[in-house]
């Protein structure tokens, strides 16, 4: 055993007047902390800039129910499959993304993804983009919103002579508004297969 280059301290063994002085430290502490003491609580805020904008107030994002979509369904009604909230243009009102197709008894029918927004009335929501058109004739999975940004899987067919049931390319999409217009990009390292 390798013996240490630093004599035995006198203070490595504790003896009763180190607990005494470590007692009467802590019963000092203690009563010095019951002398100060914070300012009670108050549930209402002081108005410390009046020039502050106030805190906006919560909204409820946009309902898809009413909405008339873009979407040529004939007799057939527009669903709405999938849906997703968040504050696209970072204006502190969230926004609805919406992911819409034809009722259709049969086949696979393409979706349509909408973006809603509240009307100048506050109140009823409304079409203000589409990021997916039903004529490109794609099917959207993984949909969300993350941080202001839509994101998708769109599936898709390589050619006419692919079935409708059975789309054969995948790539994932996400959109984010630039101030005027939503953007789509393909995330890095994406390919279709």
């Amino acid at each position: 055993m390798q013996q240490s280059a630093v004599p035995e301290l006198a203070h490595a063994h504790t003896r009763p007047i180190h607990w005494l002085a470590t007692a009467t430290a802590v019963a000092g502490v203690v009563a010095l902390s019951s002398l100060v003491q914070p300012g009670s609580a108050t549930a209402a805020q002081s108005a410390t800039d009046p020039t502050a904008a106030p805190a906006p107030t919560a909204v409820a994002p946009p309902a898809t129910t009413g909405v008339t979509f873009p979407l040529a369904c004939g007799p057939e009604k527009a669903l709405v499959v999938k849906k997703a909230t968040g504050d696209l243009d970072g204006d502190g009102r969230p926004e609805t993304a919406a992911v819409v197709h034809c009722d259709s008894a049969m086949g696979t029918p393409p979706d349509g993804v909408y973006v809603l927004t509240r009307a100048a009335d506050g109140h009823t929501p409304r079409v203000v983009a589409t990021l997916v058109d039903p004529k490109d004739r794609l099917t959207v999975t993984d949909f969300a919103i993350h941080t202001g940004t839509v994101t998708a899987t769109l599936l898709g067919y390589s050619t006419d002579a692919v079935p409708r049931c059975c789309p054969d390319t995948k790539t994932p999409a996400a959109w984010h508004w630039d101030g005027k217009a939503f953007l789509r990009t393909t995330p890095a390292g994406a390919h279709s297969v």
